[in-house]
């Protein structure tokens, strides 16, 4: 993030790429440590969440299915609606679902996307599975609280190796 003038740092909509307050605010952090000398591993932008707040919610992080095959990478997917999902039907918001990318040789999440109640709160945990290189199976052994719209991340994971619970 430090530009051709060694002294100035730019980050944020002036750089281009993401263009929202979150990845802003990382980059920031980040020019700071390199201004203080801190290593730091350069930033992921694959791993860090996209949020829309329109109605219903849209999130995703990672890579698509498209992204993917023509990467070369095979992958397995797994995806599991809101309308199953006990909480979305007591607030009466059903509409969506969650869909889980993983590579097929190395298991790991690449990808996840959501449109739904909440999504740009949900996508945490999806954005973390990324960095800690998940399988679906992990996420799957996570106990999700009951009743919340929390419990669709786990029922994602299940679907991609088609043992989801619910639905």
């Amino acid at each position: 993030l430090q530009t051709a003038e060694n002294h100035i740092y730019a980050i944020g909509d002036c750089i281009g790429g993401m263009q929202l307050a979150h990845v802003a605010a990382h980059e920031g952090i980040h020019a700071v440590e390199h201004i203080a000398g801190k290593a730091e591993a350069p930033i992921d932008y694959k791993k860090i969440a996209r949020c829309i707040y329109s109605a219903p919610e849209v999130a995703s992080v990672g890579i698509s299915e498209r992204e993917a095959t023509t990467q070369g990478i095979q992958v397995k997917v797994g995806q599991f609606p809101f309308k199953a999902i006990g909480k979305a039907l007591v607030k009466g918001e059903t509409e969506g679902f969650v869909k889980i990318i993983a590579d097929s040789d190395t298991d790991d999440v690449i990808g996840v996307h959501m449109i739904g109640p909440n999504v740009t709160e949900l996508i945490s945990e999806a954005a973390l599975a990324l960095v800690l290189n998940a399988t679906p199976w992990e996420i799957s052994k996570m106990i999700h609280p009951h009743p919340a719209l929390s419990e669709v991340m786990g029922e994602a994971a299940l679907a991609v190796d088609g043992n989801a619970l619910h639905f």
